[in-house]
């Protein structure tokens, strides 16, 4: 009997739903300019995530630009990139985990 392992669940569901983060941020950040982008990503652990990348000396709202930007700048795109970039790794991380936990515990 060939059934698909719970593993491989957990991955394609994390696959899914990092798809669905990465595609709504960039539904919120397509074409706006950095207030857009900024308040479209006020608050989330993409932002956060972003404040670190950012460079030193820069605090709130300054540190997270940066942080898009720089994160952005890394693949060749600006601000909205890191923006869809920092929004998508959190999501990506903890779907990651998931299937590394299944993984370790499956036969």
């Amino acid at each position: 009997m060939n059934t698909v392992k719970n593993s491989t669940k957990v991955a394609a569901a994390g696959t899914a739903t990092t798809g669905v983060a990465a595609a709504a941020t960039a539904a919120q950040v397509a074409g706006a300019s950095a207030a857009g982008i900024m308040s479209a990503t006020a608050g989330t652990a993409g932002a956060s995530l972003a404040s670190l990348a950012s460079a030193s000396g820069l605090a709130g709202g300054a540190a997270t630009a940066s942080g898009m930007a720089t994160i952005g700048g890394l693949v060749g795109g600006g601000m909205a990139t890191g923006a869809v970039l920092t929004a998508a790794a959190p999501v990506a991380v903890v779907a990651a985990i998931g299937y590394g936990l299944f993984k370790l515990f499956e036969d």
